[in-house]
């Protein structure tokens, strides 16, 4: 009977144990548990058995420089990927137009340029719609990717995004030209170690105008291929 008494007991301590993990899973936070599958179904890369490289320009200001931004694509041949505000494409349609007329790609940057991370699911939904919409009726172009203000993102962003049939676009590579107007240092983070799948983020500043001839022709040199975004990230799939 000792036997028996030591087996329950120690086969009532293993239950117990088995049901207070069992609980802690339960209760845990759902971002634990969903962090990793959360990036997972976000682009931050292209394809990287490619020679493909991306320049994506966020705009909501900058006006005045992109006409020299998109005589330097036009003299290089390439095309690039705009993400833009839906303020900013509300007060500047002819320019927005002008992109869609040169042949570069239209993204999606929300509306009022908030932080996507902080809004509920409705309120993620309404700033890209509304944004999308208003970009489809300026310039019959209908955008498919969205790139969230300051990267800025949760689990809301994602599903809402989804929801409108949105891929959503982070960078591999960030020139940060809207804080350090230097024309060299711009240069600098846009062609070191770059690769084919590098997705390079700037904005439209005087400096990075200037540097851009010569990051286009250090890329014709490595034998890359500047391309829309949607073209680098063509057969990746995402859960």
């Amino acid at each position: 009977m000792k036997g028996s008494a030591k087996i329950a007991v120690f086969t009532n301590v293993c239950l117990g144990m088995l049901l207070l993990v069992v609980g802690l899973v339960c209760f845990l936070p759902q971002g634990v548990s969903t962090a990793g599958k959360l990036s997972d179904r976000v682009y931050y890369e292209g394809n990287r058995d490619s020679k493909y490289v991306s320049l994506m320009f966020n705009v909501y200001w900058g006006t005045e420089y992109l006409p020299s931004i998109l005589d330097t694509l036009d003299e290089y041949q390439v095309k690039a990927t705009f993400f833009v505000g839906g303020s900013w494409a509300d007060g500047n349609t002819e320019t927005l137009r002008t992109l869609v007329a040169r042949g570069h790609e239209i993204g999606n940057h929300g509306y009022f340029h908030k932080d996507q991370d902080k809004l509920s699911y409705e309120k993620n939904v309404e700033e890209i719609k509304i944004c999308g919409e208003l970009v489809q009726k300026l310039t019959e172009a209908e955008p498919k990717l969205f790139a969230p203000p300051s990267g800025a993102y949760s689990e809301n962003t994602v599903n809402a995004a989804a929801s409108l049939g949105y891929k959503v676009i982070m960078w591999s590579k960030d020139t940060i030209d809207w804080r350090d107007r230097d024309q060299s240092l711009i240069y600098r983070r846009a062609t070191q170690e770059i690769a084919g799948g590098d997705l390079v983020l700037m904005h439209p500043t005087a400096e990075t105008a200037s540097a851009l001839p010569s990051i286009l022709h250090y890329y014709r040199e490595q034998g890359l291929e500047q391309v829309p975004v949607s073209t680098n990230i063509s057969g990746i799939e995402k859960a």
